[in-house]
């Protein structure tokens, strides 16, 4: 769906790099191409590669947006776009970064690598992959995204790790087709009500997940990280002013900013069964399904939390109903030492660019292409966000602030000057192993 205009992004990515005098390359893939472009490399400097992707959530629904998604506007200091942050507002950021470092200096003080995809959004089935083919050309010291978010207007952000997920689908079954809930009512098990059951047993009455065994793996918060985060200005009113809820609500013993960046989840994304429309239908559906989704953290692994949750669902689920459980997408958390060479040049260019102190939190949602980075090219990642928490990615009216995109900009210049004297490829992990 839309191939075609997905396409004619990669397109223009490719005229753009070229115009900016990079070697670029358009590779085609399964479904939506890769774009890489490259300054000329040289063997006395480190090599960066910054990813980002072109690809973007649908715009549904779209009678929500104030104004038409797929014409950018300024409004009060803010573009207005579906992708003006995820991702295109982002990663446009540092192309004109780099473009005004060659248009200034005819050069970049660091080999750089452009690795722009159009899969993002569904999941990047076809990167790692292409990670793999081309692990040669795609050869760096350490990746730079931004595609995450600042903790709060004006605080520059560094984010050194993200959450893993892993998801399944429960389906119960009862009778052979929908009943006559008057005449078979109280004969045989509801559907719906059995599945409700079921996702209930799934936590406490405190937000506490009841799977046994669910918290055996979980790598626990350093004292630094605690304090850390607790001086962060991120206050409850802040999460409850974003999300219009009444209150929050979670892990006992733990932060918002705790819970959701460094402790696991389990939600309840969807459930479903029986009359659906206005008024009422007397009946006792034959159905009921439910999507589940956990998020992960350091040590966690997909599968083994798979195996518990369902597992647990087995074990409470009664002889009455036929259950299945299908096991979905899932994608390891990430974590990095925000204290590598790297990671404090990183800080160095975000002060630099912003004026003040980086902040160093963690990231609640799921970047599955940083795992395949260090597995398939063997580097870490900076993850330098620009956006703000109320840019309503993924919503109508997202949205990127032009005071953000401009300090982009400004940090992918410091950033390249930073990391082009940290040094010579293959150099910089040695001396962080100490050998």
């Amino acid at each position: 769906m839309r191939a075609d205009e997905v396409r004619a992004c990669a397109e223009w990515l490719y005229r753009k790099f070229r115009s900016m005098g990079l070697a670029t390359e358009v590779h085609r893939t399964a479904k939506h191409p890769v774009v890489v472009a490259r300054n000329e490399h040289r063997p006395d400097r480190p090599t960066v590669l910054i990813y980002g992707h072109y690809d973007v959530q649908p715009e549904d629904p779209v009678e929500e947006w104030t104004r038409p998604p797929f014409q950018p506007e300024i409004v009060d200091g803010r573009i207005y776009a579906r992708g003006a942050t995820d991702n295109k507002g982002q990663i446009f950021a540092h192309i004109c970064g780099v473009e005004e470092t060659l248009r200034e200096t005819g050069e970049l003080p660091v080999n750089l690598t452009f690795l722009i995809e159009g899969e993002e959004e569904i999941g990047s089935p076809n990167l790692a992959p292409f990670l793999v083919a081309h692990r040669e050309l795609l050869k760096c010291d350490v990746v730079a995204v931004s595609d995450t978010g600042m903790v709060a207007p004006g605080v520059p952000t560094m984010t050194y790790g993200t959450r893993g997920v892993a998801a399944l689908e429960v389906m119960v079954d009862g009778p052979a087709s929908d009943l006559h809930s008057g005449i078979f009512g109280g004969a045989v098990a509801n559907p719906i009500a059995v599945l409700t059951r079921l996702m209930a047993s799934l936590h406490d009455e405190n937000g506490r997940v009841a799977v046994e065994g669910f918290y055996e793996e979980v790598a626990p918060l350093q004292d630094w990280e605690r304090e850390e985060w607790a001086a962060l200005p991120v206050t409850d009113e802040d999460w409850l002013r974003n999300t219009g809820s009444p209150a929050v609500f979670g892990e006992a013993g733990f932060s918002t900013v705790e819970r959701v960046w460094a402790r696991p989840t389990l939600e309840l994304n969807g459930i479903g069964g029986g009359f659906q429309g206005v008024g009422t239908k007397t009946v006792l559906p034959r159905r009921a399904f439910a999507k589940i989704t956990c998020r992960l953290v350091p040590d966690q692994q997909a599968e083994a939390v798979l195996e518990k949750v369902e597992r647990h669902l087995r074990q409470h689920c009664p002889d009455s109903v036929r259950m299945k459980v299908e096991r979905g997408h899932s994608g390891a958390a990430y974590l990095m030492d925000p204290r590598s060479e790297f990671g404090l040049a990183a800080q160095r260019a975000l002060a630099t660019t912003f004026g003040k102190k980086a902040a160093l939190t963690r990231e609640g949602g799921t970047l599955p292409i940083l795992e395949a980075f260090r597995e398939i090219l063997g580097v870490d990642t900076l993850l330098l966000g620009l956006a703000l928490p109320d840019c309503h990615a993924h919503a109508p009216d997202e949205n990127f602030p032009v005071e953000n995109f401009e300090a982009g900009i400004r940090l992918n210049r410091a950033l390249l000057a930073e990391l082009g004297g940290v040094g010579r490829q293959g150099e910089t992990e040695t001396r962080r192993r100490g050998e």
